[in-house]
C-alpha cells in the first residue's frame, strides 16, 4: 500500500491528508505550526511539527520513506520551491505540489514536480464545464489525452441497463463505476436497471468524451 506525506497542512493540505487517511492509507502530516499538527493528529497516521522544511529535517521525520509527497505550500513561492527541491533530493518517486499562480506552476514543473495543482484555476475550469455541460458532475484529467468524468444519467436512460446503452460500442468509452446515494460500485452489473439520480464514471479519450457530451445535448 502506498504511503503519503503532506507538507504544509493548510486547508488544501489538511483536506488531502484527511481524505487519504480516510481511504485507508498511511499519511504523515508535516507543518511548522504545532497548533495545526495537533488539530490534524487524530485524522492521519502521524503528525509532526518541524522548524523548517529543509532536506535534513524532512529526512529525519521519514519523508524519504514515502511513496508520494504532497507539497501543500501555495502562497509562499520560495518555500514551495525549496521544499520541492528538498523532497526531490530525497529521491521520492512522485511529488505533487500546490501552486498559487501559473508562474509558480511552471517553476515547480521545471524543478521536478510530477504534478502541480492550481486549485482556483481548476475550480474555475470545473465550474465552467459544469455550466455548459449540465450532466457533468466531476472531471479528472489523467493526462493530456485521457479523462475520467462523472455524469448524472439523463432522464432517457432511467429504466435502462448499461448493456442496453452500449456505451463502449457507441461512444468508445469504458464505464468504470456507478454511483448512487454517494455509494460507489466499482463492479457495475451490466444488467442492472439504472435509477433516477444515478451517476456513472466514464474513462476515455478527450475527443470521444466530447462527442459523448455533445450527444447528450441533442
Amino acid at each position: 500500500m502506498k504511503s503519503f506525506a503532506v507538507i504544509g497542512c493548510g486547508r488544501f493540505g489538511s483536506s488531502v491528508a484527511k481524505t487519504l487517511y480516510k481511504l485507508g492509507y498511511d499519511v504523515l502530516a508535516i507543518d511548522y505550526s504545532e497548533e495545526v499538527t495537533q488539530n490534524i493528529a487524530d485524522y492521519v497516521t502521524k503528525a509532526v511539527t518541524v522548524s523548517s522544511f529543509d532536506e535534513n529535517v524532512l529526512r529525519e521525520v521519514g519523508v524519504a520513506n514515502c511513496d508520494v509527497v504532497i507539497v501543500g505550500i501555495g502562497s509562499d513561492i520560495e518555500a514551495s520551491v525549496i521544499t520541492t527541491l528538498a523532497v526531490k533530493e530525497l529521491g521520492v518517486g512522485y511529488i505533487l505540489c500546490k501552486a498559487g499562480s501559473e508562474i509558480q506552476e511552471k517553476i515547480l514543473y521545471k524543478i521536478g514536480a510530477n504534478k502541480v495543482i492550481t486549485p482556483e484555476k481548476e475550480m474555475g475550469m470545473k465550474i465552467a464545464n459544469n455550466l455548459v455541460s449540465e450532466n457533468i458532475l466531476d472531471k479528472i484529467d489523467l493526462d493530456p489525452n485521457y479523462t475520467i468524468v462523472e455524469i448524472g444519467i439523463p432522464e432517457i436512460w432511467v429504466g435502462k441497463t448499461l448493456a442496453e446503452l452500449e456505451i463502449r460500442k457507441r461512444y468508445l468509452l469504458n464505464v468504470v463505476a456507478t454511483k448512487k446515494d454517494d455509494e460507489l460500485n466499482i463492479v457495475p452489473n451490466p444488467n442492472e436497471i439504472l435509477e433516477k439520480n444515478t451517476a456513472i464514471l466514464l474513462i476515455g479519450k478527450n475527443e470521444d468524451l466530447q462527442k459523448f457530451e455533445n450527444s447528450l445535448k441533442n
